[in-house]
């Protein structure tokens, strides 16, 4: 028999139906805050990752889905979302003369990693942009979004976490001293960690080992190396999220694993997912579009995954909603009567009423069983197909009416 591959799972109808749930509220929750769907490819050229991305962050050299198409062209599942959103922007003239976009999108992502608890190789992420706009609150206003997505899903024991990462002016200095710092512990440092001294040392700050974990909690502090406008629009985020009435910790190790991030940094954790504890992080990223090829158009956003926000949500005991149900079963107790329990069926199915009937041919006590968990029980035989009526059994009373008033009859009578 042939599984599906390690890393990727399927979703099945008993589950499903809450994802459509998530997606449902995120989707209302980005309207509310102007943002407008858009889709992307779901595989891009790789040079839109490894230029974008960073050459040196583990998504490009150690996790991508990369191969090479008969036109002989690299092409990579997206690892992330981020740089085709802004790729889509640059492309189609969303933000041409100084138009901002605020975009939002869902699906698939792929990454060669090991697979564990709420981390698969093809996972899911909710994903929001906000582009065209340098100002801090543009970063308020994103982090807010997210945080809002949580509350209306129901989300408790959360935490708010936040840095600044600097940028091209002021990032050169603190990596210096950071490079200083971490030579002086090299013999404490893991071995990823060491090729990443020299190559990317803020990467070291995000490592979970745990003796590079002791070493960079005693790194130098970015704040005491931030230019004036980094400081600036750092605390113009604090004060933002303040205002809003929002708490937050500040982690001076918080980086994010890409290498596009440029002044905020953001991630919303989880008390309820052990180690692996992030549901949602972004922050702002300046600099991707002219890394691309692009005109320089500010950027801040975030990502979600959803697998995880089902596990928090399980976790905690969330309410994901109504679990679907059909609303009326049409029972056919001869086969003289089946062709007219289908046209039935779809009669009620175009009033938006959630209708099913045998289609397999079985026994009238076999369907009865089949109608059991629905409010509406629509019964008909060799009299109501004589008669062109239906009976109805509703709340333990049954009544006969003409077949084309069952409609409306269930529209006004459902709970």
């Amino acid at each position: 028999m042939i599984s599906a591959p390690r890393g990727t799972r399927d979703i099945l109808p008993g589950e499903s139906w809450k994802w459509s749930y998530i997606v449902q509220t995120a989707s209302k929750t980005m309207k509310d805050f102007g943002f407008s769907e858009i889709h992307l490819p779901i595989f891009e050229h790789t040079e839109l990752f490894s230029r974008g991305v960073g050459e040196t962050t583990d998504i490009v050299e150690k996790e991508m889905y990369t191969f090479e198409d008969r036109g002989g062209r690299s092409i990579t599942l997206r690892p992330e979302a981020t740089a085709g959103v802004m790729r889509a922007a640059i492309e189609n003239n969303l933000c041409a003369q100084g138009a901002s976009a605020k975009l939002w999108n869902w699906g698939p992502m792929f990454r060669h990693e090991r697979p564990q608890k709420g981390r698969y190789r093809q996972f899911y992420q909710i994903d929001a942009e906000s582009l065209g706009i340098s100002n801090a609150a543009a970063d308020v206003e994103v982090i807010a979004l997210s945080i809002e997505i949580f509350r209306r899903l129901g989300l408790k024991n959360l935490e708010v976490v936040i840095n600044s990462v600097g940028c091209e002016k002021c990032r050169p200095v603190y990596r210096q001293k950071l490079i200083e710092y971490f030579e002086k512990h090299k013999s404490d440092l893991c071995e990823t960690c060491l090729t990443r001294l020299d190559r990317n040392p803020l990467r070291i700050l995000d490592c979970k080992q745990e003796s590079c974990g002791r070493v960079a909690d005693g790194a130098p502090d970015i704040f005491d190396s931030l230019c004036d406008e980094c400081r600036e629009h750092f605390a113009e985020v604090r004060a933002g999220l303040e205002r809003l009435g929002f708490t937050y910790t500040l982690n001076k190790r918080l980086v994010r694993g890409l290498d596009y991030y440029t002044k905020t940094a953001y991630e919303i954790l989880s008390g309820d997912l052990g180690a692996q504890n992030a549901v949602a992080g972004g922050g702002r990223y300046d600099n991707l579009a002219s890394a691309i090829g692009g005109n320089k158009i500010p950027g801040v956003g975030f990502a979600c995954g959803l697998d995880r926000i089902m596990l928090v949500m399980e976790e905690q005991g969330c309410d994901f909603g109504q679990t679907p149900k059909t609303d009326a079963y049409v029972v056919a107790l001869d086969d003289k009567s089946r062709g007219a329990a289908q046209v039935l069926t779809y009669e009620l199915r175009k009033n938006k009423i959630s209708a099913a009937c045998d289609i397999a041919g079985r026994s009238f006590k076999a369907q009865m069983k089949s109608a059991g968990s629905c409010e509406f029980v629509c019964i008909i035989g060799s009299e109501e197909l004589a008669a062109g009526t239906v009976s109805i059994k509703h709340d333990g009373s049954q009544i006969s009416m003409p077949m084309n008033e069952a409609a409306s009859y269930i529209l006004k009578s459902k709970n």
